[in-house]
């Protein structure tokens, strides 16, 4: 079967296909049906059923008689530790930790806020948390007190695990003092903290409150996996809100396993002892889906990497590491690629490295531009593939299914919809639009298994946020185009859509045009208040290494190039270049926050920002153009 005979067969039968994907996991007890709708607009996937996550990701594997195959391999280039953990070693540690924190109390339905680095134990928290049925929360390693006060106030959770510390290529981030302050801060307090000490800053432990890792788990005995109902919260993650107060997505267990086991299969073309490997974080969606369960789930091999695309210590170390654990599917960043080609714009460390058994590299985060695309395409001879989703999905809405059939890619498109996902585009009123016609993208309901149910202890702001502008339909906040051979483009958050003298006009298809430029690394076109025209467009542009022409001609050539390639109606006229460009640490640009700095206005540093320091050079840039 064809991408186009999964997706019809969905289509025409979605309760079947759902049913016929969940044979894919252990159950319990079975669901007696896919889609449980008397809520609706809010549903539930496989309600009745009885299921647990880690009996999925680990114990049924060495059930299975594959103990000891590798589970995690982890690799820090800053600590120069590499170590692989089998199925078998990790259902000991799991099983153990789980017993841990049930003799302190923890049950069912309790949460649990995770605060770690890129170390094997992150993982392991997040499945012991799973064997007990607890909610975990994980909030990236190093967000600051501030921030996780107010996840510790939403969540209340009964524990918080934590490490002493996180390794930043020359520093040390102290995430017990943080730590510490957050609880401070926060009103709920949780009862108890385990801290996981590592070797390079042993963090001072607070007596009856903060216990150490090891003598935690010392004596205890392992316990079992707790079954839970399919549409039970497996865990809480915080996602950035308009209004400061993040939004925390819940993931109902049995959805999640269900759409994960399919997606690694079926997009990534990833089974039992193959090698995949997902360079992100656990904080983020990301290293949840395919770091940590989407892997284990299938029993493939997941890669826990502490390290940087660049620095930790050259522009190779992605290389090496897919050379050195045999990486059949690799998933990154838009970011990281454009980082590592601003370094080594010819690929010579890819050449140094033997790939023989990638078979892709995914993309996603943020729009992959075409250049990169091609780029990487070009030096790694293996299709570049650009796949879309959100925090609030968990997994892919638009991809290209590997493990179906390899599509044609067209640049610039995450090419088609995922079976479970109605995907159209809609005008302000709320209406289709014709084809290759730019507008909102939305999702008919209901989203499939795997997706958001609702956002923690705020169903009405889940609503809102969502549901409410397209009744009907679920908003995400992009916006783009559908070709006519189906295919879909993101061009802009909803947001960067501007308007300028009446022409609603993409940010992205801007961008595509200064990316083309041969000096040009990275760039981000956002749209500045104009008196006349309403908004104005204003191009960011990073020179590559080496760049022998001047920043002045760049500029002047990528005016005509988006004069040439979109028209005069796009009103391109200016650009700066800078050294870098403000972001998240998942690698998203900040481009709400540089366009309320050209407008003068006041804004508040994101807490997601990578370094608060490049928003004052932004600043700096805008000042001299006579901005900010």
């Amino acid at each position: 079967m064809g991408y186009r005979d999964v997706y019809d067969s969905w289509k025409a039968d979605p309760e079947a296909f759902w049913m016929q994907a969940a044979q894919a996991i252990d159950w319990f007890r079975p669901p007696s049906r896919a889609l449980f709708d008397e809520n609706a607009p809010i549903y539930e996937w496989f309600s009745d059923g009885l299921v647990n996550t880690c009996w999925n990701a680990v114990d049924r594997h060495v059930e299975a008689g594959r103990g000891d195959q590798i589970a995690i391999y982890h690799d820090s280039p800053i600590t120069h530790a590499t170590k692989g953990i089998t199925y078998a070693d990790l259902q000991t540690r799991v099983a153990t930790l789980a017993g841990a924190l049930r003799a302190r109390g923890i049950e069912k339905g309790d949460r649990v806020i995770i605060y770690m680095p890129m170390i094997p134990q992150a993982i392991e928290a997040m499945l012991a948390c799973a064997r007990l049925g607890a909610i975990h929360s994980v909030v990236f390693g190093g967000f600051a007190a501030n921030e996780l006060a107010v996840r510790i106030d939403d969540a209340q959770p009964k524990a918080i695990i934590a490490a002493s510390a996180g390794l930043e290529p020359g520093r040390v981030v102290h995430y017990k003092p943080l730590l510490d302050q957050a609880i401070e801060l926060a009103t709920h307090k949780p009862e108890f903290c385990v801290i996981f000490q590592r070797e390079e800053e042993v963090a001072k432990l607070i007596e009856g409150r903060d216990f150490n890792w090891y003598g935690f788990q010392y004596g205890i005995k392992p316990v079992d996996c707790v079954p839970v109902e399919g549409n039970h919260p497996a865990y809480i993650l915080y996602t950035s809100g308009t209004t400061g107060q993040p939004k925390g997505v819940v993931r109902p267990t049995a959805g999640h396993l269900v759409a994960l086991a399919w997606s690694m299969e079926n997009i990534y073309r990833i089974g039992p002892g193959d090698r995949f490997w997902a360079a992100s974080d656990v904080g983020w969606v990301v290293g949840h889906s395919y770091i940590c369960y989407g892997p284990l789930i299938v029993g493939a091999q997941t890669v826990v990497f502490e390290g940087k695309p660049i620095g930790t210590p050259h522009a190779g170390v992605f290389w090496r590491t897919i050379q050195n654990n045999r990486i059949k599917s690799f998933f990154t960043a838009p970011t990281a690629i454009r980082a590592i080609r601003r370094e080594d714009p010819d690929g010579e460390y890819i050449r140094r490295y033997k790939l023989h058994d990638l078979q892709a590299l995914f993309l996603a985060g943020e729009r992959a531009d075409p250049e990169t695309i091609k780029w990487a395409q070009e030096h790694l001879g293996v299709p570049v593939i650009d796949h879309w989703w959100q925090t609030e999905t968990g997994w892919a809405i638009a991809a290209n299914p590997l493990g179906i059939e390899e599509l044609p890619v067209k640049l610039g498109s995450p090419t088609v919809p995922m079976p479970g996902y109605d995907v159209q585009v809609l005008d302000e009123g709320g209406h289709p639009v014709p084809a290759g016609t730019l507008g909102a993208i939305a999702i008919k309901l209901p989203l499939p298994p795997g997706t958001l149910s609702t956002l923690w202890n705020a169903e009405e702001r889940y609503r809102k946020s969502y549901l409410s502008h397209f009744p009907g339909y679920y908003e995400t906040g992009d916006a783009g185009y559908i070709d006519e051979d189906g295919y879909l483009y993101i061009m802009a958050r909803t947001d960067d859509v501007i308007n300028v003298a009446g022409h609603r006009l993409s940010t992205g298809a801007m961008e595509d045009v200064l990316a083309r430029h041969p000096d040009v690394a990275e760039c981000a076109v956002i749209g500045i208040a104009d008196p006349l025209k309403g908004q104005a467009p204003l191009g960011f542009l990073c020179l590559k290494k080496g760049s022998a022409t001047t920043p002045e001609q760049v500029v002047r050539d990528v005016v005509r190039m988006v004069r040439d390639d979109i028209g005069p109606v796009a009103a391109f006229k200016q650009a700066i270049v800078v050294d870098r460009l403000p972001k998240t640490r998942s690698g998203k640009i900040l481009r709400a926050t540089m366009t309320r700095i050209a407008d003068g206005e006041e804004y508040k540093t994101p807490a997601t920002i990578d370094d608060p320091a490049v928003l004052e050079e932004i600043t700096a840039a805008l000042r001299n153009l006579g901005r900010g």
